[in-house]
């Protein structure tokens, strides 16, 4: 099931979210005839609400399948008869079709305004229902992380000879541009480990939350690293993560200036949490 060129296109936009025409009625009705599980596999470039799908327990499995290229009709079935083990995460929220009632397709804005219903774009500011999140995706077997090393605190350098540096400091964030950025990174180390019975491979997704106080301006949450490992049954692999301080734990606020906010960050991988504190670092002054 799915989509086509004639529903969705660079010159045309879908007015809705559910699978056009007869289709979630015709899935519906296979999976009540079907004598043993029904697969529903779907094709399309774009979000779509199979809550009814997810929802049928007679429908054991559903399977994304983008646009396929020429190989695709065998790269499908080697996902459903198990010759090859996916690993595939997604790369867009999937909303529900109540999420477009309020959704103005004339208003851009990424963050959301209670005020006016407006539940805000992607998964950085909208905290709605969804029927799948952003970087979500099913393997045959099963992965477990575990945060080898990590630090709990970490020293931003600031230019100690910049006008209103106590200022900046004192509002609990620092200016990228009053930072000493370079190769200012924050090195995590993740262990993976499979616990299922089937080789795999696995995308490392590592989000980050950050100190509260930064209003609503600030996102809820990031995406600041990913990593792809593959990984044996029953093993287990380290993964290096580093993070670019200012380009991933910065956030912009409501003026448009890119800001690090000091304290505590909450970095997120899968069901693990590590916080790490940014605390300013002076460089420049002697005595203050």
């Amino acid at each position: 099931m799915g989509l086509d060129q004639s529903i969705e296109a660079e010159f045309k936009d879908r007015v809705g979210l559910l699978l056009p025409g007869r289709q979630q009625d015709l899935v519906s009705k296979v999976a009540a005839a079907s004598k043993g599980p029904t697969v529903l596999v779907l094709m399309s470039g774009g979000p779509i609400d199979v809550s009814f799908a997810k929802k049928d327990r007679r429908i054991s499995s559903i399977v994304w399948a983008g646009y396929p290229g020429q190989a695709g009709g065998a790269a499908i079935a080697d996902v459903l008869f198990g010759k090859s083990n996916p690993g595939g995460k997604l790369p867009m929220t999937w909303y529900p079709q109540d999420y477009l009632s309020n959704l103005p397709m004339t208003t851009m804005d990424m963050r959301s305004s209670p005020s006016n219903n407006y539940p805000g774009r992607t998964y950085r500011f909208y905290k709605g229902p969804v029927v799948y999140p952003f970087g979500y995706g099913l393997s045959y077997t099963k992965f477990q992380h575990s945060i080898a090393q990590a630090p709990t605190v970490f020293s931003v350098p600031v230019d100690g000879h910049r006008k209103a540096q106590n200022a900046t400091v004192l509002n609990k964030a620092v200016r990228v541009t009053h930072t000493r950025c370079g190769k200012l990174s924050l090195g995590v180390h993740v262990d993976v480990k499979n616990v299922g019975s089937r080789d795999g491979s696995h995308t490392l997704l590592v989000f980050s939350t950050p100190p509260s106080g930064h209003g609503h301006w600030a996102p809820h949450k990031q995406l600041v690293a990913f990593e792809k490992v593959r990984v044996a049954a029953g093993s287990s692999q380290r993964v290096q993560i580093n993070i670019h301080v200012c380009k991933f734990l910065s956030v912009v606020d409501r003026s448009g200036i890119r800001r690090i906010p000091m304290g505590e960050h909450s970095l997120h991988i899968g069901d693990v949490s590590h916080s790490v504190s940014l605390q300013a670092a002076t460089l420049g002054v002697i005595k203050s």
